[in-house]
């Protein structure tokens, strides 16, 4: 594979939007808005398969991702990667700022060449580049004002770290990549190697308490975004992505994610969301 020129479609996964941990352009996502939400997701997953691909060599990774930021800019003259190109024209038809996709790549960039974090200030650094343009760019396409942003960022950061949470043993295994704090392992007498093994140590089990605690911290802040958005189809989603984030941080508290289950079941995620849709639907009833 090194001596081959790689293309985007030779590095993804085949995973779609059915497969996230939290609903992307659900039905409850205005039909006007559900095309420029799906364009980003598009662009999203394409550049995160580049980056998460186990055998593609970094100078590769970061060719194809050059290829898909150039192809923002250019979509018109036929410039770099189609799925950027597509976003690209989107964005300038519905005059939306192509920064929400730019700070994307840079957080794909940074995971070609960098595979461990510091601190949680430096995984939350992260996070302002890998998740809050993720929210920022849905709140945008609903002409939502932009003093929500604060809340969208501790939700969308709380929900990255949860999936850094769950997956830090096969992120490490897979992909030699740690997300978990350095700081918090030395602190615990641990090294990264404790991802390695069957189960969790005690140790362990202490960081990934630690951080999950900070993470519903994190949900604490952004737990009154959803009766603060205008659209209330939007705002349905974001209270059912509350509570599944709400939910699995429970979940993260109570099981090893080396050894156990810490995803949801298809029909606990149904059922959560439809008493955060019905919850939410209360609110916008019977106010206060």
């Amino acid at each position: 594979m090194t001596d081959t020129i790689l293309t985007t479609a030779d590095l993804q996964s085949g995973k779609d939007h059915t497969g996230e941990n939290f609903p992307v352009a659900s039905f409850l996502v205005r039909p006007d808005a559900r095309a420029p939400v799906m364009a980003y997701y598009r662009f999203a997953r394409a550049a995160d398969d580049i980056a998460d691909h186990p055998t593609a060599p970094p100078a590769e990774k970061l060719r194809l991702l050059g290829l898909m930021r150039a192809g923002l800019e250019g979509g018109e003259a036929g410039i770099g990667d189609p799925l950027a190109q597509a976003l690209g024209t989107v964005c300038r038809e519905r005059g939306i700022s192509l920064a929400h996709a730019h700070d994307l790549l840079t957080a794909f960039e940074r995971d070609c060449t960098i595979d461990r974090y510091q601190d949680w200030a430096g995984l939350i650094d992260y996070c302002r580049y890998s998740a809050m343009p993720v929210g920022r760019f849905v709140l945008d396409c609903h002409g939502e004002d932009r003093v929500l942003w604060p809340m969208n960022d501790s939700l969308c950061a709380a929900l990255q770290i949860i999936n850094h949470l769950q997956d830090c043993a096969k992120d490490y295994r897979a992909i030699d990549r740690v997300y978990i704090p350095l700081d918090s392992l030395r602190a615990a007498g641990i090294g990264v190697e404790a991802l390695a093994e069957k189960r969790a140590n005690p140790a362990l089990r202490g960081v990934l308490t630690d951080l999950t605690l900070r993470t519903q911290g994190l949900l604490r802040a952004s737990a009154p975004f959803a009766d603060a958005i205008r659209d209330w189809r939007l705002a349905a989603e974001v209270a059912i992505i509350q509570r599944l984030a709400q939910d699995l941080c429970e979940v993260l508290l109570a099981r090893d994610p080396l050894s156990e289950k810490v995803h949801h079941t298809k029909g606990r995620a149904l059922t959560l969301a439809l008493r955060a849709a019905m919850r939410q639907a209360g609110h916008r009833i019977w106010p206060g």
